[in-house]
């Protein structure tokens, strides 16, 4: 283990056994001055976001995109205080915590035993909400997280969202699409966030009027299984409550060859990823390359994950 990777894991590390014992407000409080910070230094990570941001709020100023990479940071950093005290939080703190929208879509995909597949962006808390699905519905799922370098940084993440309830299979590998093929085969819940393709074999997708790439795990999975695909927004408020919606269910075409079905249906993911997106910018966690006009393939796998150590989709 290089250096750099000891010092990544023990500032993890000092996260969930430092912030999570801190009181809400204090926690608050070091969230937005660590992202202020970050935003004054104008590093690569902020420039990434106004970049993107640029593509979402087309025709904004540079003042104004300035003002949304700031909002930005501090919804990031939110999440980073939320997520390092997520495993401290009472199930009523987390009951109430999180604020959906629409949520009988997944409530009746559950009950009609076909299983279903949440597909998220980097939008606000994902890992909040999967505790909230957890504790709240009382219902488990699997996902899948991206391996991470150093080993006992991935090792801690997968620890953290098992924790919370979640099964999590390595992204790598090759063996997580058929597990969660038995998952949702079996009336199970799978949750992926699916709003960057890990794997460059993604599905081409038209996204805020220009070309990116998404992964396909969500459309074979629910073409092969029969599960019900549902879109998820999420959304931060002036409140310490999440927000988010379960928008309607994604079908599969009647006709096409496999790969033009998931084509449709990875588009009309993308759609509705961008419905959330752009009436809530600053909740965007991406802080990398996404369009495929900003790739460099070199650069984007020395990057690491968007919004840090993430669950990503086969």
């Amino acid at each position: 283990m290089s250096a750099a990777e000891r010092l990544t894991d023990a500032l993890y590390g000092i996260g969930w056994s430092t912030v999570r014992k801190l009181p809400e407000p204090a926690a608050v409080r070091l969230g937005r001055a660590v992202a202020d910070l970050a935003w004054k230094r104008r590093g690569k990570g902020v420039l990434r976001l106004e970049g993107n941001y640029a593509r979402v709020v087309p025709g904004a100023s540079p003042e104004r995109l300035a003002e949304l990479s700031r909002a930005g940071m501090r919804s990031y950093l939110r999440y980073w205080m939320e997520s390092f005290r997520l495993p401290a939080w009472s199930a009523d703190r987390v009951r109430g915590g999180f604020d959906p929208k629409d949520v009988h879509h997944l409530t009746d995909g559950l009950a009609a035993g076909n299983g279903v597949i949440l597909a998220l962006p980097h939008l606000a808390n994902w890992d909040l909400a999967g505790a909230w699905v957890t504790t709240e519905l009382e219902t488990p799922f699997t996902t899948v997280a991206e391996r991470l370098k150093p080993e006992t940084l991935y090792d801690r993440f997968v620890a953290y969202r098992e924790g919370l309830g979640m099964e999590v299979l390595p992204h790598s590998g090759g063996s997580a699409f058929g597990t969660l093929a038995r998952r949702l085969r079996e009336g199970g819940l799978v949750c992926l966030v699916a709003d960057r393709d890990l794997s460059a074999s993604g599905v081409e997708v038209e996204f805020f009027g220009e070309t990116a790439r998404m992964p396909a795990g969500p459309a074979l999975l629910a073409q092969q299984t029969g599960a019900l695909l549902l879109p998820v927004t999420l959304w931060y408020d002036d409140s310490p409550v999440m927000r988010g919606r379960v928008h309607p269910p994604v079908e599969v075409p009647a006709s096409g060859t496999r790969a033009e079905k998931t084509s449709v249906m990875t588009q009309a993911l993308a759609d509705a990823f961008a419905t959330g997106i752009a009436d809530h910018p600053e909740d965007w966690h991406m802080l990398q390359r996404l369009w495929l006009a900003d790739l460099d393939p070199a650069a984007d796998r020395a990057a690491g994950p968007a919004a840090g150590p993430a669950k990503g989709s086969p």
